[in-house]
């Protein structure tokens, strides 16, 4: 059978290629629609927080580096996908150093 992750991990190959032809536009493509067939996305937002007064949770964080300005206020259930998506193609590129994030985590 084929993992979710396998194919994430697939993707984020293909993405990091320096210089991809049309063999990894391919292999991208076919890993894509499997991934969107096989494991379609649900549509619920994530409940990072829990609050009882309704109030909508946002990051605030301002370590005064560029990330810090793009997230400082931004609502959590934004930037966690995008926050996955780095650490699995650093999984697969980087695997020391998504292990030390992890680690920290």
């Amino acid at each position: 059978m084929i993992l979710e992750q396998d194919l994430r991990e697939a993707i984020a190959e293909c993405q990091g290629k320096r210089n991809p032809d049309a063999n990894t536009c391919i292999k991208l493509a076919a890993y894509f629609t499997i991934l969107q067939n096989m494991y379609p996305e649900q549509k619920t937002e994530p409940a990072f927080y829990q609050m009882a007064s309704g109030i909508n949770p946002v990051i605030e964080y301002d370590s005064g580096t560029e990330f810090a300005k793009a997230v400082n206020g931004r609502d959590p259930s934004e930037i966690i996908p995008i926050i996955d998506e780095l650490m699995t193609t650093l999984q697969v590129l980087h695997p020391r150093l998504y292990d030390g994030v992890l680690n920290k985590l």
